[in-house]
């Protein structure tokens, strides 16, 4: 685990915990800010937490977040490899949807935990997370493939997913997901191998 991107997060994670301006924070019980290896190549991010999400203070620990823990594993993942997040950080009442407010409050803290990790893929759970990045998009249509998209001075590899609470609502959209997560291994290594040309190229034009 790199030690810097862990303290960096637990910086930002007690500058969250002090901001009183952040909604949501007197109605639910603890911030819920963020699991995983800070280090991983791969971040997941979900809408928000949820009652026992709420109660733990990690996200995905409900009955979605078995569920997620099992396409991880389809996909060959280790959950404790990956890094895993929500656009809020604070349950909404009642699980209700995040209102636009809310999502633009939180998002300068999510903004920076993206600088921070610095992941090579961004893994988009639901339409509130989708929608970050992919603003038009359809989840129906869009899911489960791959989209370099701008956001700030770089470029992020954006994949976006169904949420897993939708799974386990639906059962092709379970069969869908579970298919979409399977892909992950491969657009890694596309990834992968599209920044080892880029370097590869960029040093041949020192050569030249």
């Amino acid at each position: 685990m790199n030690k810097d991107k862990a303290r960096l997060l637990e910086i930002l994670k007690k500058q969250m915990e002090k901001d009183s301006s952040l909604p949501l924070k007197k109605v639910a019980t603890q911030l819920v800010f963020g699991d995983g290896d800070p280090d991983s190549e791969i971040l997941l991010i979900g809408e928000g937490p949820g009652y026992w999400e709420d109660i733990k203070g990690i996200p995905f620990v409900g009955n979605a977040g078995a569920f997620l823990n099992q396409l991880l594993n389809f996909a060959g993942l280790d959950r404790k490899r990956v890094y895993i997040t929500n656009v809020i950080h604070y349950r909404p009442p009642q699980n209700r949807d995040p209102e636009p407010s809310e999502i633009q409050a939180f998002q300068p803290y999510l903004d920076k935990i993206i600088e921070i990790v610095e992941p090579k893929i961004v893994v988009t759970l639901g339409r509130f997370s989708m929608g970050k990045f992919l603003p038009n998009a359809k989840i129906t249509s869009v899911h489960g493939k791959k989209f370099s998209v701008g956001w700030k001075v770089t470029n992020l590899v954006i994949v976006p997913m169904y949420h897993p609470a939708a799974g386990l609502r639906n059962p092709e959209v379970k069969f869908q997901t579970i298919e979409d997560f399977k892909k992950l291994p491969l657009i890694l290594k596309e990834v992968e191998d599209e920044d080892k040309n880029k370097i590869e190229e960029t040093e041949q034009m020192k050569l030249v």
